[in-house]
């Protein structure tokens, strides 16, 4: 419906938001601010996500095989971001250093100072009004309409802990108008399928999931799979207490897992760190076998294998699913086509600047809730969806990188914004300092965080810029 000067009359919808982390504070601010009512749920006893740090795990399931995961942190002890704080922050509550003893001024601070920032996010924005702690959702599924109606709703079905999360509350089930999936990807567990012999294994095995510390692991071998960001971390991590570290690449041969980053890393670590191509197989004497014919008897294997996409509590008959790494399908990675608007995520893509793509994914969904904006009809949502399929595949992109944005086509993470709700743009430095930073890593992935800075004038400039402006954040 339209008001008389043609401007569409704009609708507040009762919105579920699930998950309190990065992505799920972002939604809930963008649709607050556009009139909309807001429930968030989320099951830690704060807010934060995975920058919540829980120093405990599951004992009983070390792999994370349970779905859902007992417990949601992911977070290990010497976890630092890898993209610099100045490039990060919400658009208009930058992630500028503060004062105190027990904050982390760095360029590129650790897991702590990013949960310090959120809560100041939520109190800056009263966000903390509407967040229901300690809080699971156990389903979401469509409400059966009336024959007269053309509205979707949506019935949540929750639980909240009470005291020490040893007993529970009663189940209770509400209607909203609209469900926001915040969730993030960070929690579920993914394990190798090419090793043999997993199910043999005697010895401790146990997924990054699990890892916290490398204290247990003193005077131990331990093979490390994976050669990603956090295979890194618990490498060097581990070269502080154990006998010996065997990092696994995800190659079948040395020459292909020797990267620049790693070299260095061997180089400095040499007497306990050694490097080896993918397992081929887990012996159960405790022999780990490789791809190349070699072997080491290891006390431990910690698997540094990523997570995947899981959404348990999400009843939508089909309508959406989970399958090879890929949410399917989703319009532009958060949209359903036959579920839109009332269904929406936030937080699915992969390699992306957060929280500033997730504030844009969260004003998106919020402007089309109310009404401001519209979607293409359901038909031509799918086509565009499976349109991006067929490039990828013809481009020669894994389909398990379906919601890789950042490293396979950067320049749509900072187009969307300005396409789909006219979000200004990201400062050209910052996309310099971003690069810049990308490229330290991958010549120096162990000292990059901690060289001595070497900006551009360029960069030099936004910064006297950014840090004059975002000295007193402005909240509203």
């Amino acid at each position: 419906m339209d008001a008389d000067d043609g401007k569409p009359v704009l609708q507040s919808k009762n919105v579920c938001v699930v998950g309190g982390g990065m992505a799920g504070l972002a939604a809930a601010r963008e649709l607050r601010r556009e009139g909309h009512a807001v429930t968030v749920m989320e099951q830690s006893g704060d807010v934060g996500g995975q920058w919540l740090y829980d120093p405990s795990t599951d004992a009983d399931d070390p792999l994370g095989a349970a779905v859902p995961v007992r417990m949601p942190s992911s977070i290990y002890a010497c976890l630092r971001l890898i993209s610099p704080r100045e490039a990060m922050g919400f658009s208009d509550f930058q992630f500028v250093p503060m004062d105190g003893d027990d904050r982390d001024p760095r360029r590129f601070p650790g897991h702590r100072e990013v949960h310090c920032y959120l809560r100041e996010f939520c109190d800056a924005f009263g966000l903390m009004d509407v967040v229901r702690l300690k809080t699971r959702v156990l389903r979401v599924a469509a409400v059966a309409a009336p024959m007269t109606s053309t509205a979707r709703q949506w019935a949540v079905r929750s639980v909240r802990q009470l005291g020490n999360g040893d007993g529970a509350a009663d189940e209770v089930e509400e209607v909203f108008d609209a469900v926001v999936v915040a969730t993030g990807h960070y929690s579920q567990p993914m394990l190798p399928s090419g090793i043999q012999g997993m199910d043999e294994w005697s010895r401790r095995q146990l997924h990054s999931h699990s890892y916290r510390t490398p204290e247990p692991f003193r005077g131990e071998a331990v093979v490390v799979v994976g050669c990603g960001d956090s295979g890194k971390d618990i490498a060097l991590d581990l070269c502080r207490v154990a006998r010996e570290v065997h990092l696994a690449a995800n190659a079948s041969s040395m020459e292909e897992a020797t990267t620049p980053a790693i070299s260095k890393i061997l180089a400095n670590h040499g007497d306990v760190l050694r490097l080896h191509p993918r397992i081929s197989r887990l012996h159960a004497e405790g022999r780990v076998e490789f791809a190349d014919g070699s072997s080491v008897v290891a006390d431990s294997v910690i698997y540094c294998t990523g997570f995947g996409y899981s959404f348990p509590f999400l009843d939508t008959g089909g309508a959406v699913s989970v399958e090879d790494e890929v949410v399917s399908p989703l319009f532009e990675h958060v949209f359903p086509p036959s579920l839109a608007p009332s269904l929406s995520f936030v937080g699915v893509p992969r390699k992306i600047l957060v929280p500033w793509y997730f504030e844009t994914q969260a004003k998106w969904v919020a402007q089309v809730l109310s009404g401001r904006r519209v979607l293409p009809p359901e038909e031509e949502m799918l086509r565009a969806v499976e349109e991006h399929y067929r490039a990828r595949e013809a481009a020669g992109v894994p389909r398990k990188l379906t919601h890789n944005i950042g490293n396979v086509e950067p320049l749509k993470m900072y187009e969307f914004g300005e396409k789909y709700c006219d979000f200004a743009p990201l400062e050209e430095w910052k996309k310099e300092l971003i690069l810049s930073s990308i490229l330290s890593m991958k010549d120096d992935a162990e000292t990059f965080r901690d060289l001595a800075d070497d900006d551009s004038e360029n960069v030099q400039k936004g910064l006297r810029a950014w840090g004059s402006l975002a000295a007193r954040p402005q909240a509203g």
